[in-house]
């Protein structure tokens, strides 16, 4: 065998290499608990939805409350997350942000990777136990978390960074502070109260991280228009408003089911009886 030959012959940590390439052991440290229960409900970055709570719940039996001494006094940690909803990878994809067509996955944040890895940055309020208390996440409820780490200014911030074709997108660069202010009317802040009641659901949250960047629709927002105005559908109910200048005005609420599903047999249970009582109080709340 040639010199030539025997350096192009594999070693062993090459074979280690390969293997490991092959397939990697992960295991969960803990799990997202957050008031996101679907993809359409949370925001495409940490960044658009500051207020949003959510916490880390680690998991017991494995020394994690040590693993967390020291980590209180930082102000915004980094979290490494499964994207545990997808069940494939898409080698182009159409961001929210692009005004120019699909783009390389590995251009974007999008979550259709080959590996579903999530990396976000959050403001850590406290440390309770094995309890994180987060805000400005934009992780799912049951996310699986993979790690923590902390956010160092000095050595994570590069804020004179290139924004690759960002640059020149819609949004950009006001992104990610958003630029769209939202006002509510009496009648839309009495109905979304009460939804928020009576459904559980932080409503005016979501309308206003949703609509603070902007009402433009997208294929994946949520976001049509209706005349001069635009509708907003968070899960079942329909947000109706109108726009000017830079403002987004919420005038009111309506339910999305339809007359004849609200009657169907059954209807009268959960969600649905939720929403015939809202249509009892507000006789004009179709969508």
């Amino acid at each position: 065998m040639s010199a030539a030959d025997e350096e192009r012959m594999p070693t062993a940590a090459d074979v280690d290499a390969d293997a490991a390439a092959e397939s990697l052991l992960l295991r969960p440290i803990g799990v997202v608990r957050s008031a996101l229960g679907t993809r359409v409900e949370a925001a495409r970055q940490p960044a658009a939805a500051p207020d949003e709570a959510a916490r880390i719940e680690l998991h017991a039996g494995h020394h994690f409350e040590h693993a967390l001494e020291d980590l209180a006094g930082w102000e915004y940690i980094w979290v490494l997350f499964w994207f545990h909803l997808n069940s494939g990878w898409r080698p182009k994809v159409l961001p929210p942000r692009s005004n120019s067509g699909r783009k390389g996955v590995f251009a974007t944040r999008a979550p259709h990777r080959p590996n579903p890895l999530g990396l976000s940055a959050v403001r850590l309020e406290r440390v309770e136990g094995l309890v994180l208390h987060i805000r400005g996440g934009d992780m799912l409820d049951g996310t699986p978390v993979l790690d923590i780490k902390p956010y160092v200014p000095y050595t994570d911030a590069h804020p004179q960074a290139g924004s690759g074709w960002l640059a020149g997108a819609v949004g950009a660069p006001a992104d990610p502070l958003p630029a769209w202010t939202v006002g509510f009317t009496p009648l839309a802040e009495e109905q979304v109260a009460w939804v928020e009641q009576h459904a559980g659901l932080a409503l005016r949250e979501r309308i206003t991280a949703t609509l603070r960047l902007g009402p433009q629709p997208h294929p994946y927002r949520r976001i049509r228009r209706q005349g001069d105005g635009l509708v907003l559908a968070v899960k079942a109910w329909r947000i109706h408003g109108s726009v000017e200048g830079h403002h987004v005005e919420v005038h009111r609420l309506a339910t999305g089911y339809r007359p004849a599903e609200l009657r169907a047999a059954g209807a009268a249970e959960g969600v649905r009886a939720i929403h015939r009582a809202f249509l009892a109080r507000w006789p004009d709340g179709e969508d």
